[in-house]
C-alpha cells in the first residue's frame, strides 16, 4: 500500500507534465498563428494603403516626380492655408466651448447636468450633415429665422459658416473627453488651493485646468483631425470657399485625377501628424500629476462663474436641440420655407434605393462593429499580454488610423485595392474592412486599458488549477473585457452608420449607404428627403446602441459586478 502511494505520483507526474507541455505548445502555436494573421491583416489594410497613396502622389508613368506637390504649393497654396485656418480656428473654439460645458457638468452648482450630458451623447450619433442641413433650414435664403421671421435675404455661405458648424459640432466630443479627465483629478488639490486663500476663479485657472491639460490636448487633436477631414460641411456651406478635403473629393469623384487627389490627401496627413506629435510631447512633458481620484468636487464657484458657465452651456444645448427639432419638423413639413404644414409626402417619397441604402448601412455597421470589436480585443491581448516579437511596431500600426483623416484613407483604399491581386474596390467587403480598421484604435485601446487593470495572476491561477490557456482566456479574460467590447461595438457601429469621409470614395452606383443618400439629397436641394433620412439614421443608431448595451450589461445583476463593469464605461449616473 505504502509503495503504491509512493509510486503513483512518480508514474503520474511525467504524464501530467507531458500533457501540460503539449497544451502550452499547442496554445502557443494557435496564439502565434492568430498574431501573425492579425499582423498581416493590419499591414494589408493599414500600411499598404498608406504606402499606395504616397507612391501615387510622387510617381507618374513610372518616374519619380514632385509635380503634384509643386503645383499645390505654387498654384493652389490657398487650399492648404484655408484648411489649416479653418481647422485651427474651429478647433480652438470647439475646445473652449467643450471646456466650458465640461466645467459646467463637473464643477458648477447649476441644475440640469444630466440633460446637458444626454444632449452631448445625442450629438455623437448624428449624421455629419445634420448641422449643415439645419443651418440651411434655419439661416439659409429661405431659412425660417432669417427669411420667415426676420425678413432678411442674406448669404449664409462662406468660411464663417464652416467654422461655426465645425466648432459647435466638435464641441460635444471635446466636452466628453475633457469631462473624463476632470472627473478623475484629485479634488483635494482644489481644496488645498482654497485653503491657501485662492478664490474659485484662481483655483480653476491654476489648478483645475492645468490638471485637465491631457484631456484638453487630446480633444484638440481629435477636433483638428476631424476638421481637416471634413469635406461635407465646406461642400454644402462653404460656397466659393474651398479646402483640401473638398478638392480631393472632387478630383476623385469628378475628375478622376488620382495623382492629384493622392497629393492632396497626403497634405491632409502632414498637419494631422504634426498635431499628434505636439499632443504626445505636451502629455509626456506635463508636470501636473494627480494621485487620488474623487467624483465629488469641493470647489464652490462664485455666483458670476456659475452664471457665465450656465448661460454658455444652455445656449449650446438650446442650439443643438433647435437643430434636432428643425430636422424632425423638416421631415414632415410640406415645403420648407414656403409651406410648413404637416405632411407625409417626404416619407412616402422614400424610394427603394433609399430604403435599400438604409438597410445596407445597418448591415455594414453591425458587421464592422462585431468583427472590429473582436479583432480589437484579440489584438490588445496579443500586444499587452503575449508581447510577441514586433508587438510595439504592431501597436503603432494599429494606432495609425487614429491620426489619419478620412479622405486620406478613402483615397488610399481606392489606390491600393483597384487592381489584381487585391481587386476589392466597389465591393461591400472593402467598405466594411475600411470601417473596421479605421476604428480599430478605439477598440484596441479600450481593451488595453482593461487588461492593464486585470491582474495577470488571475490567469496564472486558472492555469495552475488545470485550465488550458485557451480556457483561461475564454473564462477569465473575455468576461473582464466585456465593457471594452461594448465601448468598441458602440463606437464602431455609430461611426459606420454616420460616416462618409472615407467610404464615399469606395461607393459605386447602387451600393450607396444612407449617409451618401442624405448627402446627395442635400446637394440637390431636397431638404425634406434628407431630413427623413437623417431622422432614420439617428433613431436607428440610438435604438440599437441602447438595446445592445442592455443586452451586454444585463447579466451583471449583482451590485459589485455592475460597479466593476461600469467603472470602464462612461455613465450618466455619475452626473449629479
Amino acid at each position: 500500500m505504502n509503495n503504491g502511494r509512493k509510486n503513483t505520483p512518480n508514474k503520474l507526474m511525467p504524464l501530467q507534465k507531458g500533457i501540460f507541455t503539449r497544451d502550452i505548445s499547442f496554445s502557443n502555436l494557435i496564439a502565434s498563428s492568430v498574431y501573425i494573421t492579425l499582423a498581416v491583416s493590419v499591414a494589408v489594410f493599414i500600411i499598404w494603403p498608406t504606402i499606395a497613396i504616397l507612391m501615387e502622389s510622387v510617381y507618374y508613368d513610372g518616374q519619380f516626380t514632385l509635380t503634384q506637390y509643386i503645383s499645390l504649393f505654387t498654384e493652389n497654396q490657398q487650399l492648404l492655408l484655408n484648411s489649416i485656418w479653418v481647422s485651427t480656428l474651429s478647433t480652438f473654439l470647439a475646445v473652449v466651448l467643450g471646456l466650458i460645458v465640461a466645467l459646467f457638468i463637473s464643477h458648477s452648482a447649476n441644475r440640469g447636468k444630466k440633460t446637458v450630458f444626454a444632449v452631448l451623447l445625442l450629438t455623437l450619433i448624428s449624421p455629419p450633415f445634420v448641422s449643415a442641413l439645419s443651418y440651411i433650414m434655419l439661416f439659409g435664403r429661405r431659412g425660417i429665422i432669417t427669411y420667415n421671421l426676420l425678413g432678411l435675404n442674406i448669404n449664409p455661405y462662406g468660411w464663417h459658416g464652416v467654422v461655426l458648424l465645425q466648432s459647435i459640432g466638435h464641441a460635444s466630443i471635446a466636452a466628453l473627453i475633457i469631462l473624463g479627465v476632470l472627473r478623475g483629478i484629485d479634488k483635494s488639490l482644489e481644496q488645498a488651493s482654497l485653503d491657501l486663500g485662492a478664490n474659485s476663479l484662481q483655483t480653476l485657472l491654476k489648478i483645475t485646468i492645468p490638471l485637465a491639460k491631457p484631456g484638453i490636448v487630446a480633444a484638440a487633436l481629435i477636433c483638428f483631425v476631424q476638421s481637416l477631414a471634413d469635406f461635407g460641411t465646406p461642400v454644402i456651406i462653404g460656397g466659393n470657399f474651398t479646402v483640401l478635403a473638398t478638392e480631393a473629393y472632387l478630383n476623385v469623384i469628378g475628375l478622376y485625377n488620382l495623382p492629384r487627389a493622392a497629393a492632396m490627401g497626403t497634405l491632409l496627413l502632414i498637419p494631422a501628424l504634426i498635431m499628434f506629435i505636439i499632443y504626445r510631447n505636451v502629455v509626456k512633458n506635463s508636470q501636473y500629476f494627480s494621485v487620488r481620484q474623487s467624483n465629488e468636487s469641493t470647489l464652490v464657484l462664485s455666483k458670476w462663474l456659475n452664471i457665465i458657465l450656465g448661460v454658455i452651456t444652455w445656449s449650446f444645448v438650446a442650439f443643438q436641440l433647435i437643430q434636432y427639432i428643425t430636422i424632425l419638423w423638416g421631415a414632415f413639413a410640406r415645403t420648407w420655407g414656403v409651406d410648413f404644414s404637416l405632411s407625409l409626402k417626404h416619407i412616402n417619397a422614400l424610394g427603394s434605393s433609399q430604403i435599400a441604402s438604409f438597410v445596407r448601412s445597418l448591415e455594414y455597421s453591425f458587421l464592422a462593429a462585431l468583427i472590429g470589436s473582436l479583432i480589437g480585443l484579440i489584438l490588445a491581448y496579443m500586444i499587452e499580454r503575449k508581447k510577441f516579437p514586433g508587438y510595439q511596431i504592431l501597436d503603432f500600426m494599429v494606432t495609425l488610423p487614429y491620426m489619419i483623416p478620412g479622405p486620406f484613407l478613402g483615397i488610399a483604399y481606392v489606390l491600393a485595392f483597384h487592381d489584381y491581386p487585391l481587386l476589392l474596390t466597389g465591393t461591400a467587403f472593402i467598405v466594411v474592412v475600411n470601417c473596421i480598421y479605421r476604428q480599430l484604435p478605439i477598440g484596441t485601446k479600450a481593451a488595453t486599458t482593461v487588461l492593464t487593470q486585470l491582474n495577470p495572476e488571475i490567469e496564472y491561477g486558472a492555469r495552475d488549477l488545470g485550465a488550458s490557456e485557451i480556457h483561461a482566456f475564454k473564462d477569465v479574460v473575455l468576461p473582464a473585457l466585456k465593457p471594452a467590447f461594448l465601448i468598441s461595438f458602440i463606437n464602431t457601429f455609430t461611426t459606420t452608420m454616420i460616416t462618409i469621409g472615407a467610404i464615399i470614395f469606395l461607393m459605386v452606383p447602387g451600393s450607396e449607404v444612407a449617409t451618401v443618400q442624405m448627402f446627395n439629397a442635400i446637394k440637390t436641394g431636397d431638404i425634406g428627403l434628407s431630413a427623413v433620412i437623417a431622422n432614420m439614421i439617428i433613431i436607428a443608431t440610438l435604438g440599437i446602441n441602447l438595446a445592445f448595451s442592455y443586452f451586454i450589461l444585463r447579466p451583471a445583476r449583482h451590485k459589485d459586478t455592475m460597479e466593476k463593469e461600469m467603472a470602464y464605461v462612461p455613465a450618466i449616473e455619475g452626473i449629479k
